[in-house]
């Protein structure tokens, strides 16, 4: 029986470093239409926008795909998921990938293999990914996330400080984990997110995971299956990716020429 899961992506208009995001054009189309492309490849159940805004929404249809809209006044887009799985009338036990809005580049490989892995732990009410840090720059980073896990698969703990932290100061690259931020939710959890206490090493570092952590949620983790180029958080982050679908988009120089 093949694995059935639903795709979920978040998306506002409301963007400090990028105005306007989900609507900046790549490459001829909408962002927020790139990334339901690359959705649709891999094979889910359904795949909707989760969208609070009409414009976002008349572009998305205008393209073929579906919507849910949801109130304006979420405070995250895990909140603006639970709302979406409860207005399309999900099951407890189906599983939902949050696919951000701004990741046009994600892998279809990725997004199977992170509903596989959650399908897999029936103990794990959430699953994400991860990727082995090379620079030890990125690692000193407290913008990139790191994630640490168990020999079971098994988030330890997110955080934005160079972890894990060998006491002679060395960076070890064997040991150090970049988290990429896709996640895949059992539906029941997305229903009790809202109701999670407050976290005080969610407050501290500003992860909005280490709350399903510090309520002893069960969150599976795997090395990523496929290269997750960043997302688009910036002017310069849409130059980049523009850059490269026009590259890729370019006929191959034939040998005579």
């Amino acid at each position: 029986m093949s694995l059935r899961f639903h795709i979920l992506i978040p998306a506002r208009l409301a963007s400090t470093r990028l105005p306007r995001k989900p609507l900046a054009t790549l490459g001829g189309r909408a962002l927020i239409v790139r990334v339901l492309e690359r959705a649709l490849e891999a094979n889910a159940a359904s795949v909707h926008v989760a969208t609070d805004s009409a414009e976002i929404a008349a572009v998305v249809e205008q393209a073929g795909g579906s919507v849910v809209m949801t109130a304006p006044d979420h405070l995250s887009g895990t909140d603006r998921l639970a709302e979406a799985a409860r207005l399309l009338g999900l099951a407890a036990d189906e599983i939902v990938v949050n696919l951000q809005g701004d990741e046009p580049l994600m892998p279809a490989a990725c997004l199977r293999q992170v509903a596989e892995l959650l399908d897999l732990d029936r103990r794990a009410r959430m699953a994400t990914l991860w990727r082995p840090i090379e620079l030890e720059a990125e690692w000193r980073n407290p913008n990139v996330v790191k994630l640490v896990g168990d020999v079971a698969g098994r988030a330890l703990y997110f955080s934005r400080a160079a972890i894990p932290c060998a006491r002679d100061g060395v960076f070890r690259p064997s040991t150090a984990r970049r988290h990429i931020g896709l996640y895949a939710y059992r539906v029941a959890a997305l229903t009790d997110w809202a109701s999670l206490p407050d976290s005080a090493l969610e407050a501290a570092e500003s992860l909005e995971q280490l709350r399903a952590l510090e309520a002893g949620w069960i969150i599976a983790c795997a090395q990523a299956c496929a290269e997750v180029p960043p997302g688009i958080d910036t002017p310069e982050d849409l130059a980049r990716v523009q850059s490269l679908l026009a590259a890729a988009a370019e006929p191959a120089t034939s040998a005579g020429e």
